[in-house]
């Protein structure tokens, strides 16, 4: 069992997404938390290129696209980041780190 945190920049992301959307993310931490980072069954999933243990997946399939975005921190503890939540327009992939 993995423990998955938010941080608070994504806590105030997740505030303004619609509820259909943070009811899709509270079912994506569900499984973080219940299989790991690594979730090959969620749409678009991927490894962010360039970067260590960070990865992401769609939550919809309309427009506008919503991403999550999230980075293991500790494999030895278990411990995942949710980095960002948002529309993949405005995803920065370059500055998560």
């Amino acid at each position: 069992m993995w423990q998955v945190l938010t941080t608070g920049k994504a806590r105030k992301q997740k505030d303004k997404l619609p509820k259909s959307m943070r009811d899709v993310l509270y079912l994506l931490e569900k499984d973080l938390t219940a299989g790991g980072p690594e979730l090959t069954g969620w749409p678009h999933f991927g490894k962010i290129v360039g970067k260590k243990d960070v990865y992401h997946c769609h939550l919809n399939k309309g427009k506008p696209r919503y991403v999550a975005i999230w980075k293991v921190t500790d494999r030895e503890i278990r411990l995942i980041e949710v980095r960002y939540v948002g529309t993949h327009e405005n995803a920065d992939y370059g500055r998560i780190d």
